[in-house]
């Protein structure tokens, strides 16, 4: 064997994910021209985010498995803001929010709208505050928000439930309630729907909304709006515990049968239907003018209570 042939068989040999790893950079460049990010730094945010990554999925965690679920793009412009790139900022600020269309700072500004419904300078602070946020560490130590996104889910939705968790948090803590585990601050977002279904799910849906009543309301309002646990809810309705959990238990059970057996008549044959329905389930209810803040505050009211975050409205 020859010395130049005996050299080139101890040539560490380029695995897959390498090879996919310097093809994303490449096209991650191509397209977002203006961002730079050296390969250098590329490679320390692609360790780190796979870490991330890891950390969730345990055993089950492969490079093949996170390349393959991959959002490069936005994965590159979480990075470059990372890095402090302005242009990357810039093109984050102009990002669209979903199928409305509009920008992701409107999407934002819509949200502080419903989340402090009487307080106008309270909204336009909770979006100019919270990009500042996402490069702060919660408690001294902790990784910084936007540090906590992995590439495995859009962007801008992600960013989007990262805003209204955040505020969640702040309205429970001022109010005297826990503030939301750390981690449930960038709470993940399942993978966008198929867009008929989500339409499907959608007329659904509010037809089974419009079939409950206020106390059934006031409960969706307080465990998913304000993120009080059973035995908050119950403490501040003057019941049992046991009978929050039992009517929490038979709504959800009651809303996934009807929504679940008008998907079924409409052709439905994926897997995971319960899993499809509470997943998007949320995000509705959270944008449903039934359960906005007002309206939760006026069916409190009703019954000499308090929503938990008037005083944290009021300043």
């Amino acid at each position: 064997m020859s010395k130049k042939s005996r050299t080139s068989d101890r040539q560490p040999r380029t695995t897959d994910h390498e090879l996919r790893t310097r093809l994303i950079y490449h096209f991650c460049r191509m397209q977002l021209p203006g961002v730079h990010l050296a390969w250098a730094k590329f490679i320390e945010h692609m360790r780190r985010t796979f870490a991330v990554y890891q950390a969730k999925a345990g055993t089950d965690a492969s490079w093949e498995h996170y390349l393959n679920n991959f959002y490069p793009l936005d994965w590159f412009l979480a990075c470059a803001c990372l890095e402090g790139e302005v242009f990357a900022w810039d093109h984050l600020f102009a990002a669209r929010a979903g199928r409305t269309d509009c920008l992701l700072v409107d999407a934002l500004r819509a949200r502080a709208v419903r989340l402090y419904p009487r307080d106008e300078e309270r909204q336009d602070s909770a979006v100019t505050e919270f990009w500042s946020h996402l490069l702060v560490s919660e408690t001294p130590g902790s990784v910084p928000v936007l540090a906590r996104y992995d590439g495995e889910r859009p962007l801008v939705p992600w960013l989007i439930r990262v805003f209204q968790n955040w505020h969640i948090s702040q309205i429970r803590n001022q109010s005297g309630i826990h503030s939301l585990p750390e981690d449930d601050v960038a709470l993940p977002l399942a993978a966008e729907p198929d867009g008929r279904w989500h339409e499907a799910f959608c007329l659904a849906a509010r037809e089974a909304i419009e079939k409950l009543s206020d106390t059934e309301l006031l409960i969706l309002g307080l465990r998913l709006r304000y993120r009080l646990s059973q035995r908050e809810v119950a403490s501040l309705l003057g019941v049992h515990e046991g009978t929050i959990s039992q009517q929490t238990t038979h709504l959800r059970d009651r809303c996934l049968e009807e929504i679940s057996q008008q998907l079924l008549s409409e052709g439905w044959t994926g897997n995971d239907l319960s899993t499809f329905v509470l997943s998007e389930m949320g995000s509705l209810l959270m944008d449903e003018p039934r359960l906005s803040a007002d309206q939760l505050a006026r069916m409190l009211s009703e019954r000499g209570k308090s929503l938990p975050s008037e005083r944290a409205i009021s300043h």
